[in-house]
């Protein structure tokens, strides 16, 4: 309830949201109605616990998830797992649910997924609270923003910084 709340403050219904994957783990009937009322036009881009991800292609029911997600939750699933946006005036850069490298686990799993390191910023999810920046690596995911949405603001201010190494922001909800 208090991460929807606090996402209803900062997003507007009108707000393009990109949602960088690990929306829904477990029962779908349990988290896509929460997600359903999150604010936004919300893209995601599916992590390896969302059914939608390309490395469940093989798996019976595929073709029916992004409608699931759509319908139940009023989320648009962005077919390519890796995807160049523009931060504010800044240049583009790559977003993808997985970090070039690195894990929430001692080894990186889920290697043929993840983007090619070609020297620019990346912004991810998948590590959750493990860290907020790793050189050019920015995760955005809530786990390291203490419950908060990362905004476009804060994002273009950690790229202007440069590449570093930043923990992650405790939860204070």
């Amino acid at each position: 309830a208090a991460i929807v709340e606090n996402w209803n403050e900062t997003v507007s219904p009108k707000d393009t949201v990109f949602i960088l994957g690990d929306l829904c783990l477990g029962k779908l009937d349990l988290s896509l109605p929460i997600a359903g009322k999150l604010q936004g036009i919300k893209l995601l881009i599916p992590g390896n616990h969302d059914r939608l991800h390309p490395m469940y292609s093989h798996k019976k029911g595929y073709d029916q998830w992004a409608a699931r997600y759509r319908d139940e939750a009023d989320i648009f699933a962005v077919s390519n797992p890796q995807v160049r946006i523009d931060i504010g005036h800044h240049r583009k850069v790559l977003v993808s649910h997985f970090p070039y490298s690195g894990d929430s686990r001692k080894e990186d799993r889920f290697v043929d997924y993840r983007p090619v390191d070609t020297g620019e910023f990346l912004v991810h999810g998948h590590v959750h609270e493990k860290w907020l920046q790793k050189g050019r690596q920015i995760n955005v995911g809530i786990d390291a923003h203490s419950g908060a949405i990362a905004s476009i603001e804060r994002i273009a201010a950690l790229i202007d910084a440069g590449s570093q190494d930043i923990d992650t922001i405790p939860w204070e909800l």
